[in-house]
């Protein structure tokens, strides 16, 4: 069983940079995909980026693509998105996931079993 937290968010001025952070505990052998989800008030939660857990494959959701990056930091077992440059619509609750499969390419929010409480994250203007 995996357990997720995320932090990293707070509000953030439209063009400031955002980093989010996911910590994993807990014990996996599958060695996972994870990824990074989010939800804006009154829509649905969409993906925004998946990596391999070796970090070595990532993906990202097209409406996202040049403007996020994820990765992953082996040592301490955490998997960040960064963007700069931020604009209001990146106003959303932000959320870890662990996948259920090993890659990421073709990656759906079905593919998600375990879930974060979520960070919020608010960019003013």
């Amino acid at each position: 069983q995996v357990q997720l937290v995320e932090s990293g968010g707070g509000v953030v001025q439209t063009g400031g940079s955002l980093r989010l952070s996911c910590a994993a505990s807990g014990r996996t052998s599958s060695r996972p995909a994870m990824g990074w989800f989010r939800q804006a008030p009154g829509k649905e939660r969409e993906y925004v980026a998946a990596v391999t857990w070796s970090g070595g494959s990532t993906d990202y959701a097209d409406s996202v693509k040049g403007r996020f990056t994820i990765s992953r930091d082996i040592a301490k077992n955490t998997v960040s998105l960064q963007r700069n440059s931020l604009k209001p619509e990146d106003t959303a609750v932000y959320y870890c996931a662990v996948s259920g499969r090993k890659w990421v390419a073709g990656t759906q929010m079905a593919d998600f079993g375990s879930w974060g409480q979520g960070t919020q994250v608010i960019v003013s203007t």
